[in-house]
C-alpha cells in the first residue's frame, strides 16, 4: 500500500492505495504508441466490418434477385408443363384416330377417272403402298 498526501481545499489529506503488478503492467503497456496502435487496429476491424456489411448487402440484393428469377421460370415452367400436357393430349388424340384411306379396285378407278387400266394399276398399287407406310410409322388406317 502507498500513502501520497496532497492538498484539498487548504487542508492537506493522505490518500492511500494499492498498487497491485496487474495494475502497474497495464499502466505500463497504456502508453500513447499502444493505444495509437490499438486505435488503428479498432480502425482496420471497422473498416472490415463496414467491407462485410456492404458485401452482404450485395449478396441480399443478389439474392433476391435470383429468388425473382426462379419465381419467373417457375412461372414459365407451369406454362409450358400446360403446353406439354396439352400437346401430348393431342398427339394421343391423333394417334388413337384412323386415317381414312380409300381401297378402290382397278375398275373403280378407271372407271372414275376415266384413264387407262396402267394408269389405275399404278394408282391402286401406290395407295397400296402408302396404306403400308402409314401402318409401318405407327398410325392406324380405316379402310373404306
Amino acid at each position: 500500500m502507498t500513502v501520497t498526501p496532497f492538498s484539498l481545499c487548504g487542508e492537506e489529506v493522505t490518500l492511500a492505495h494499492t498498487v497491485e503488478k496487474r495494475d502497474a503492467e497495464f499502466i505500463a503497456a497504456a502508453n500513447p504508441a499502444t493505444m495509437l496502435a490499438l486505435l488503428d487496429e479498432l480502425e482496420t476491424k471497422e473498416e472490415q466490418r463496414a467491407n462485410w456489411f456492404r458485401m452482404a448487402q450485395k449478396l441480399g440484393e443478389d439474392l433476391d434477385t435470383a429468388e425473382r428469377l426462379i419465381a419467373e421460370l417457375d412461372q414459365r415452367l407451369i406454362e409450358y408443363a400446360g403446353i406439354a400436357t396439352r400437346e401430348a393430349r393431342r398427339v394421343a388424340e391423333l394417334e388413337a384416330r384412323k386415317v381414312n384411306l380409300s381401297k378402290l379396285s382397278v375398275g373403280e378407278v378407271m372407271h372414275m377417272t376415266g384413264f387407262s387400266r396402267d394408269y389405275a394399276e399404278g394408282w391402286c398399287a401406290g395407295n397400296d403402298n402408302a396404306i403400308h407406310e402409314i401402318r409401318t410409322a405407327g398410325i392406324k388406317v380405316k379402310e373404306s
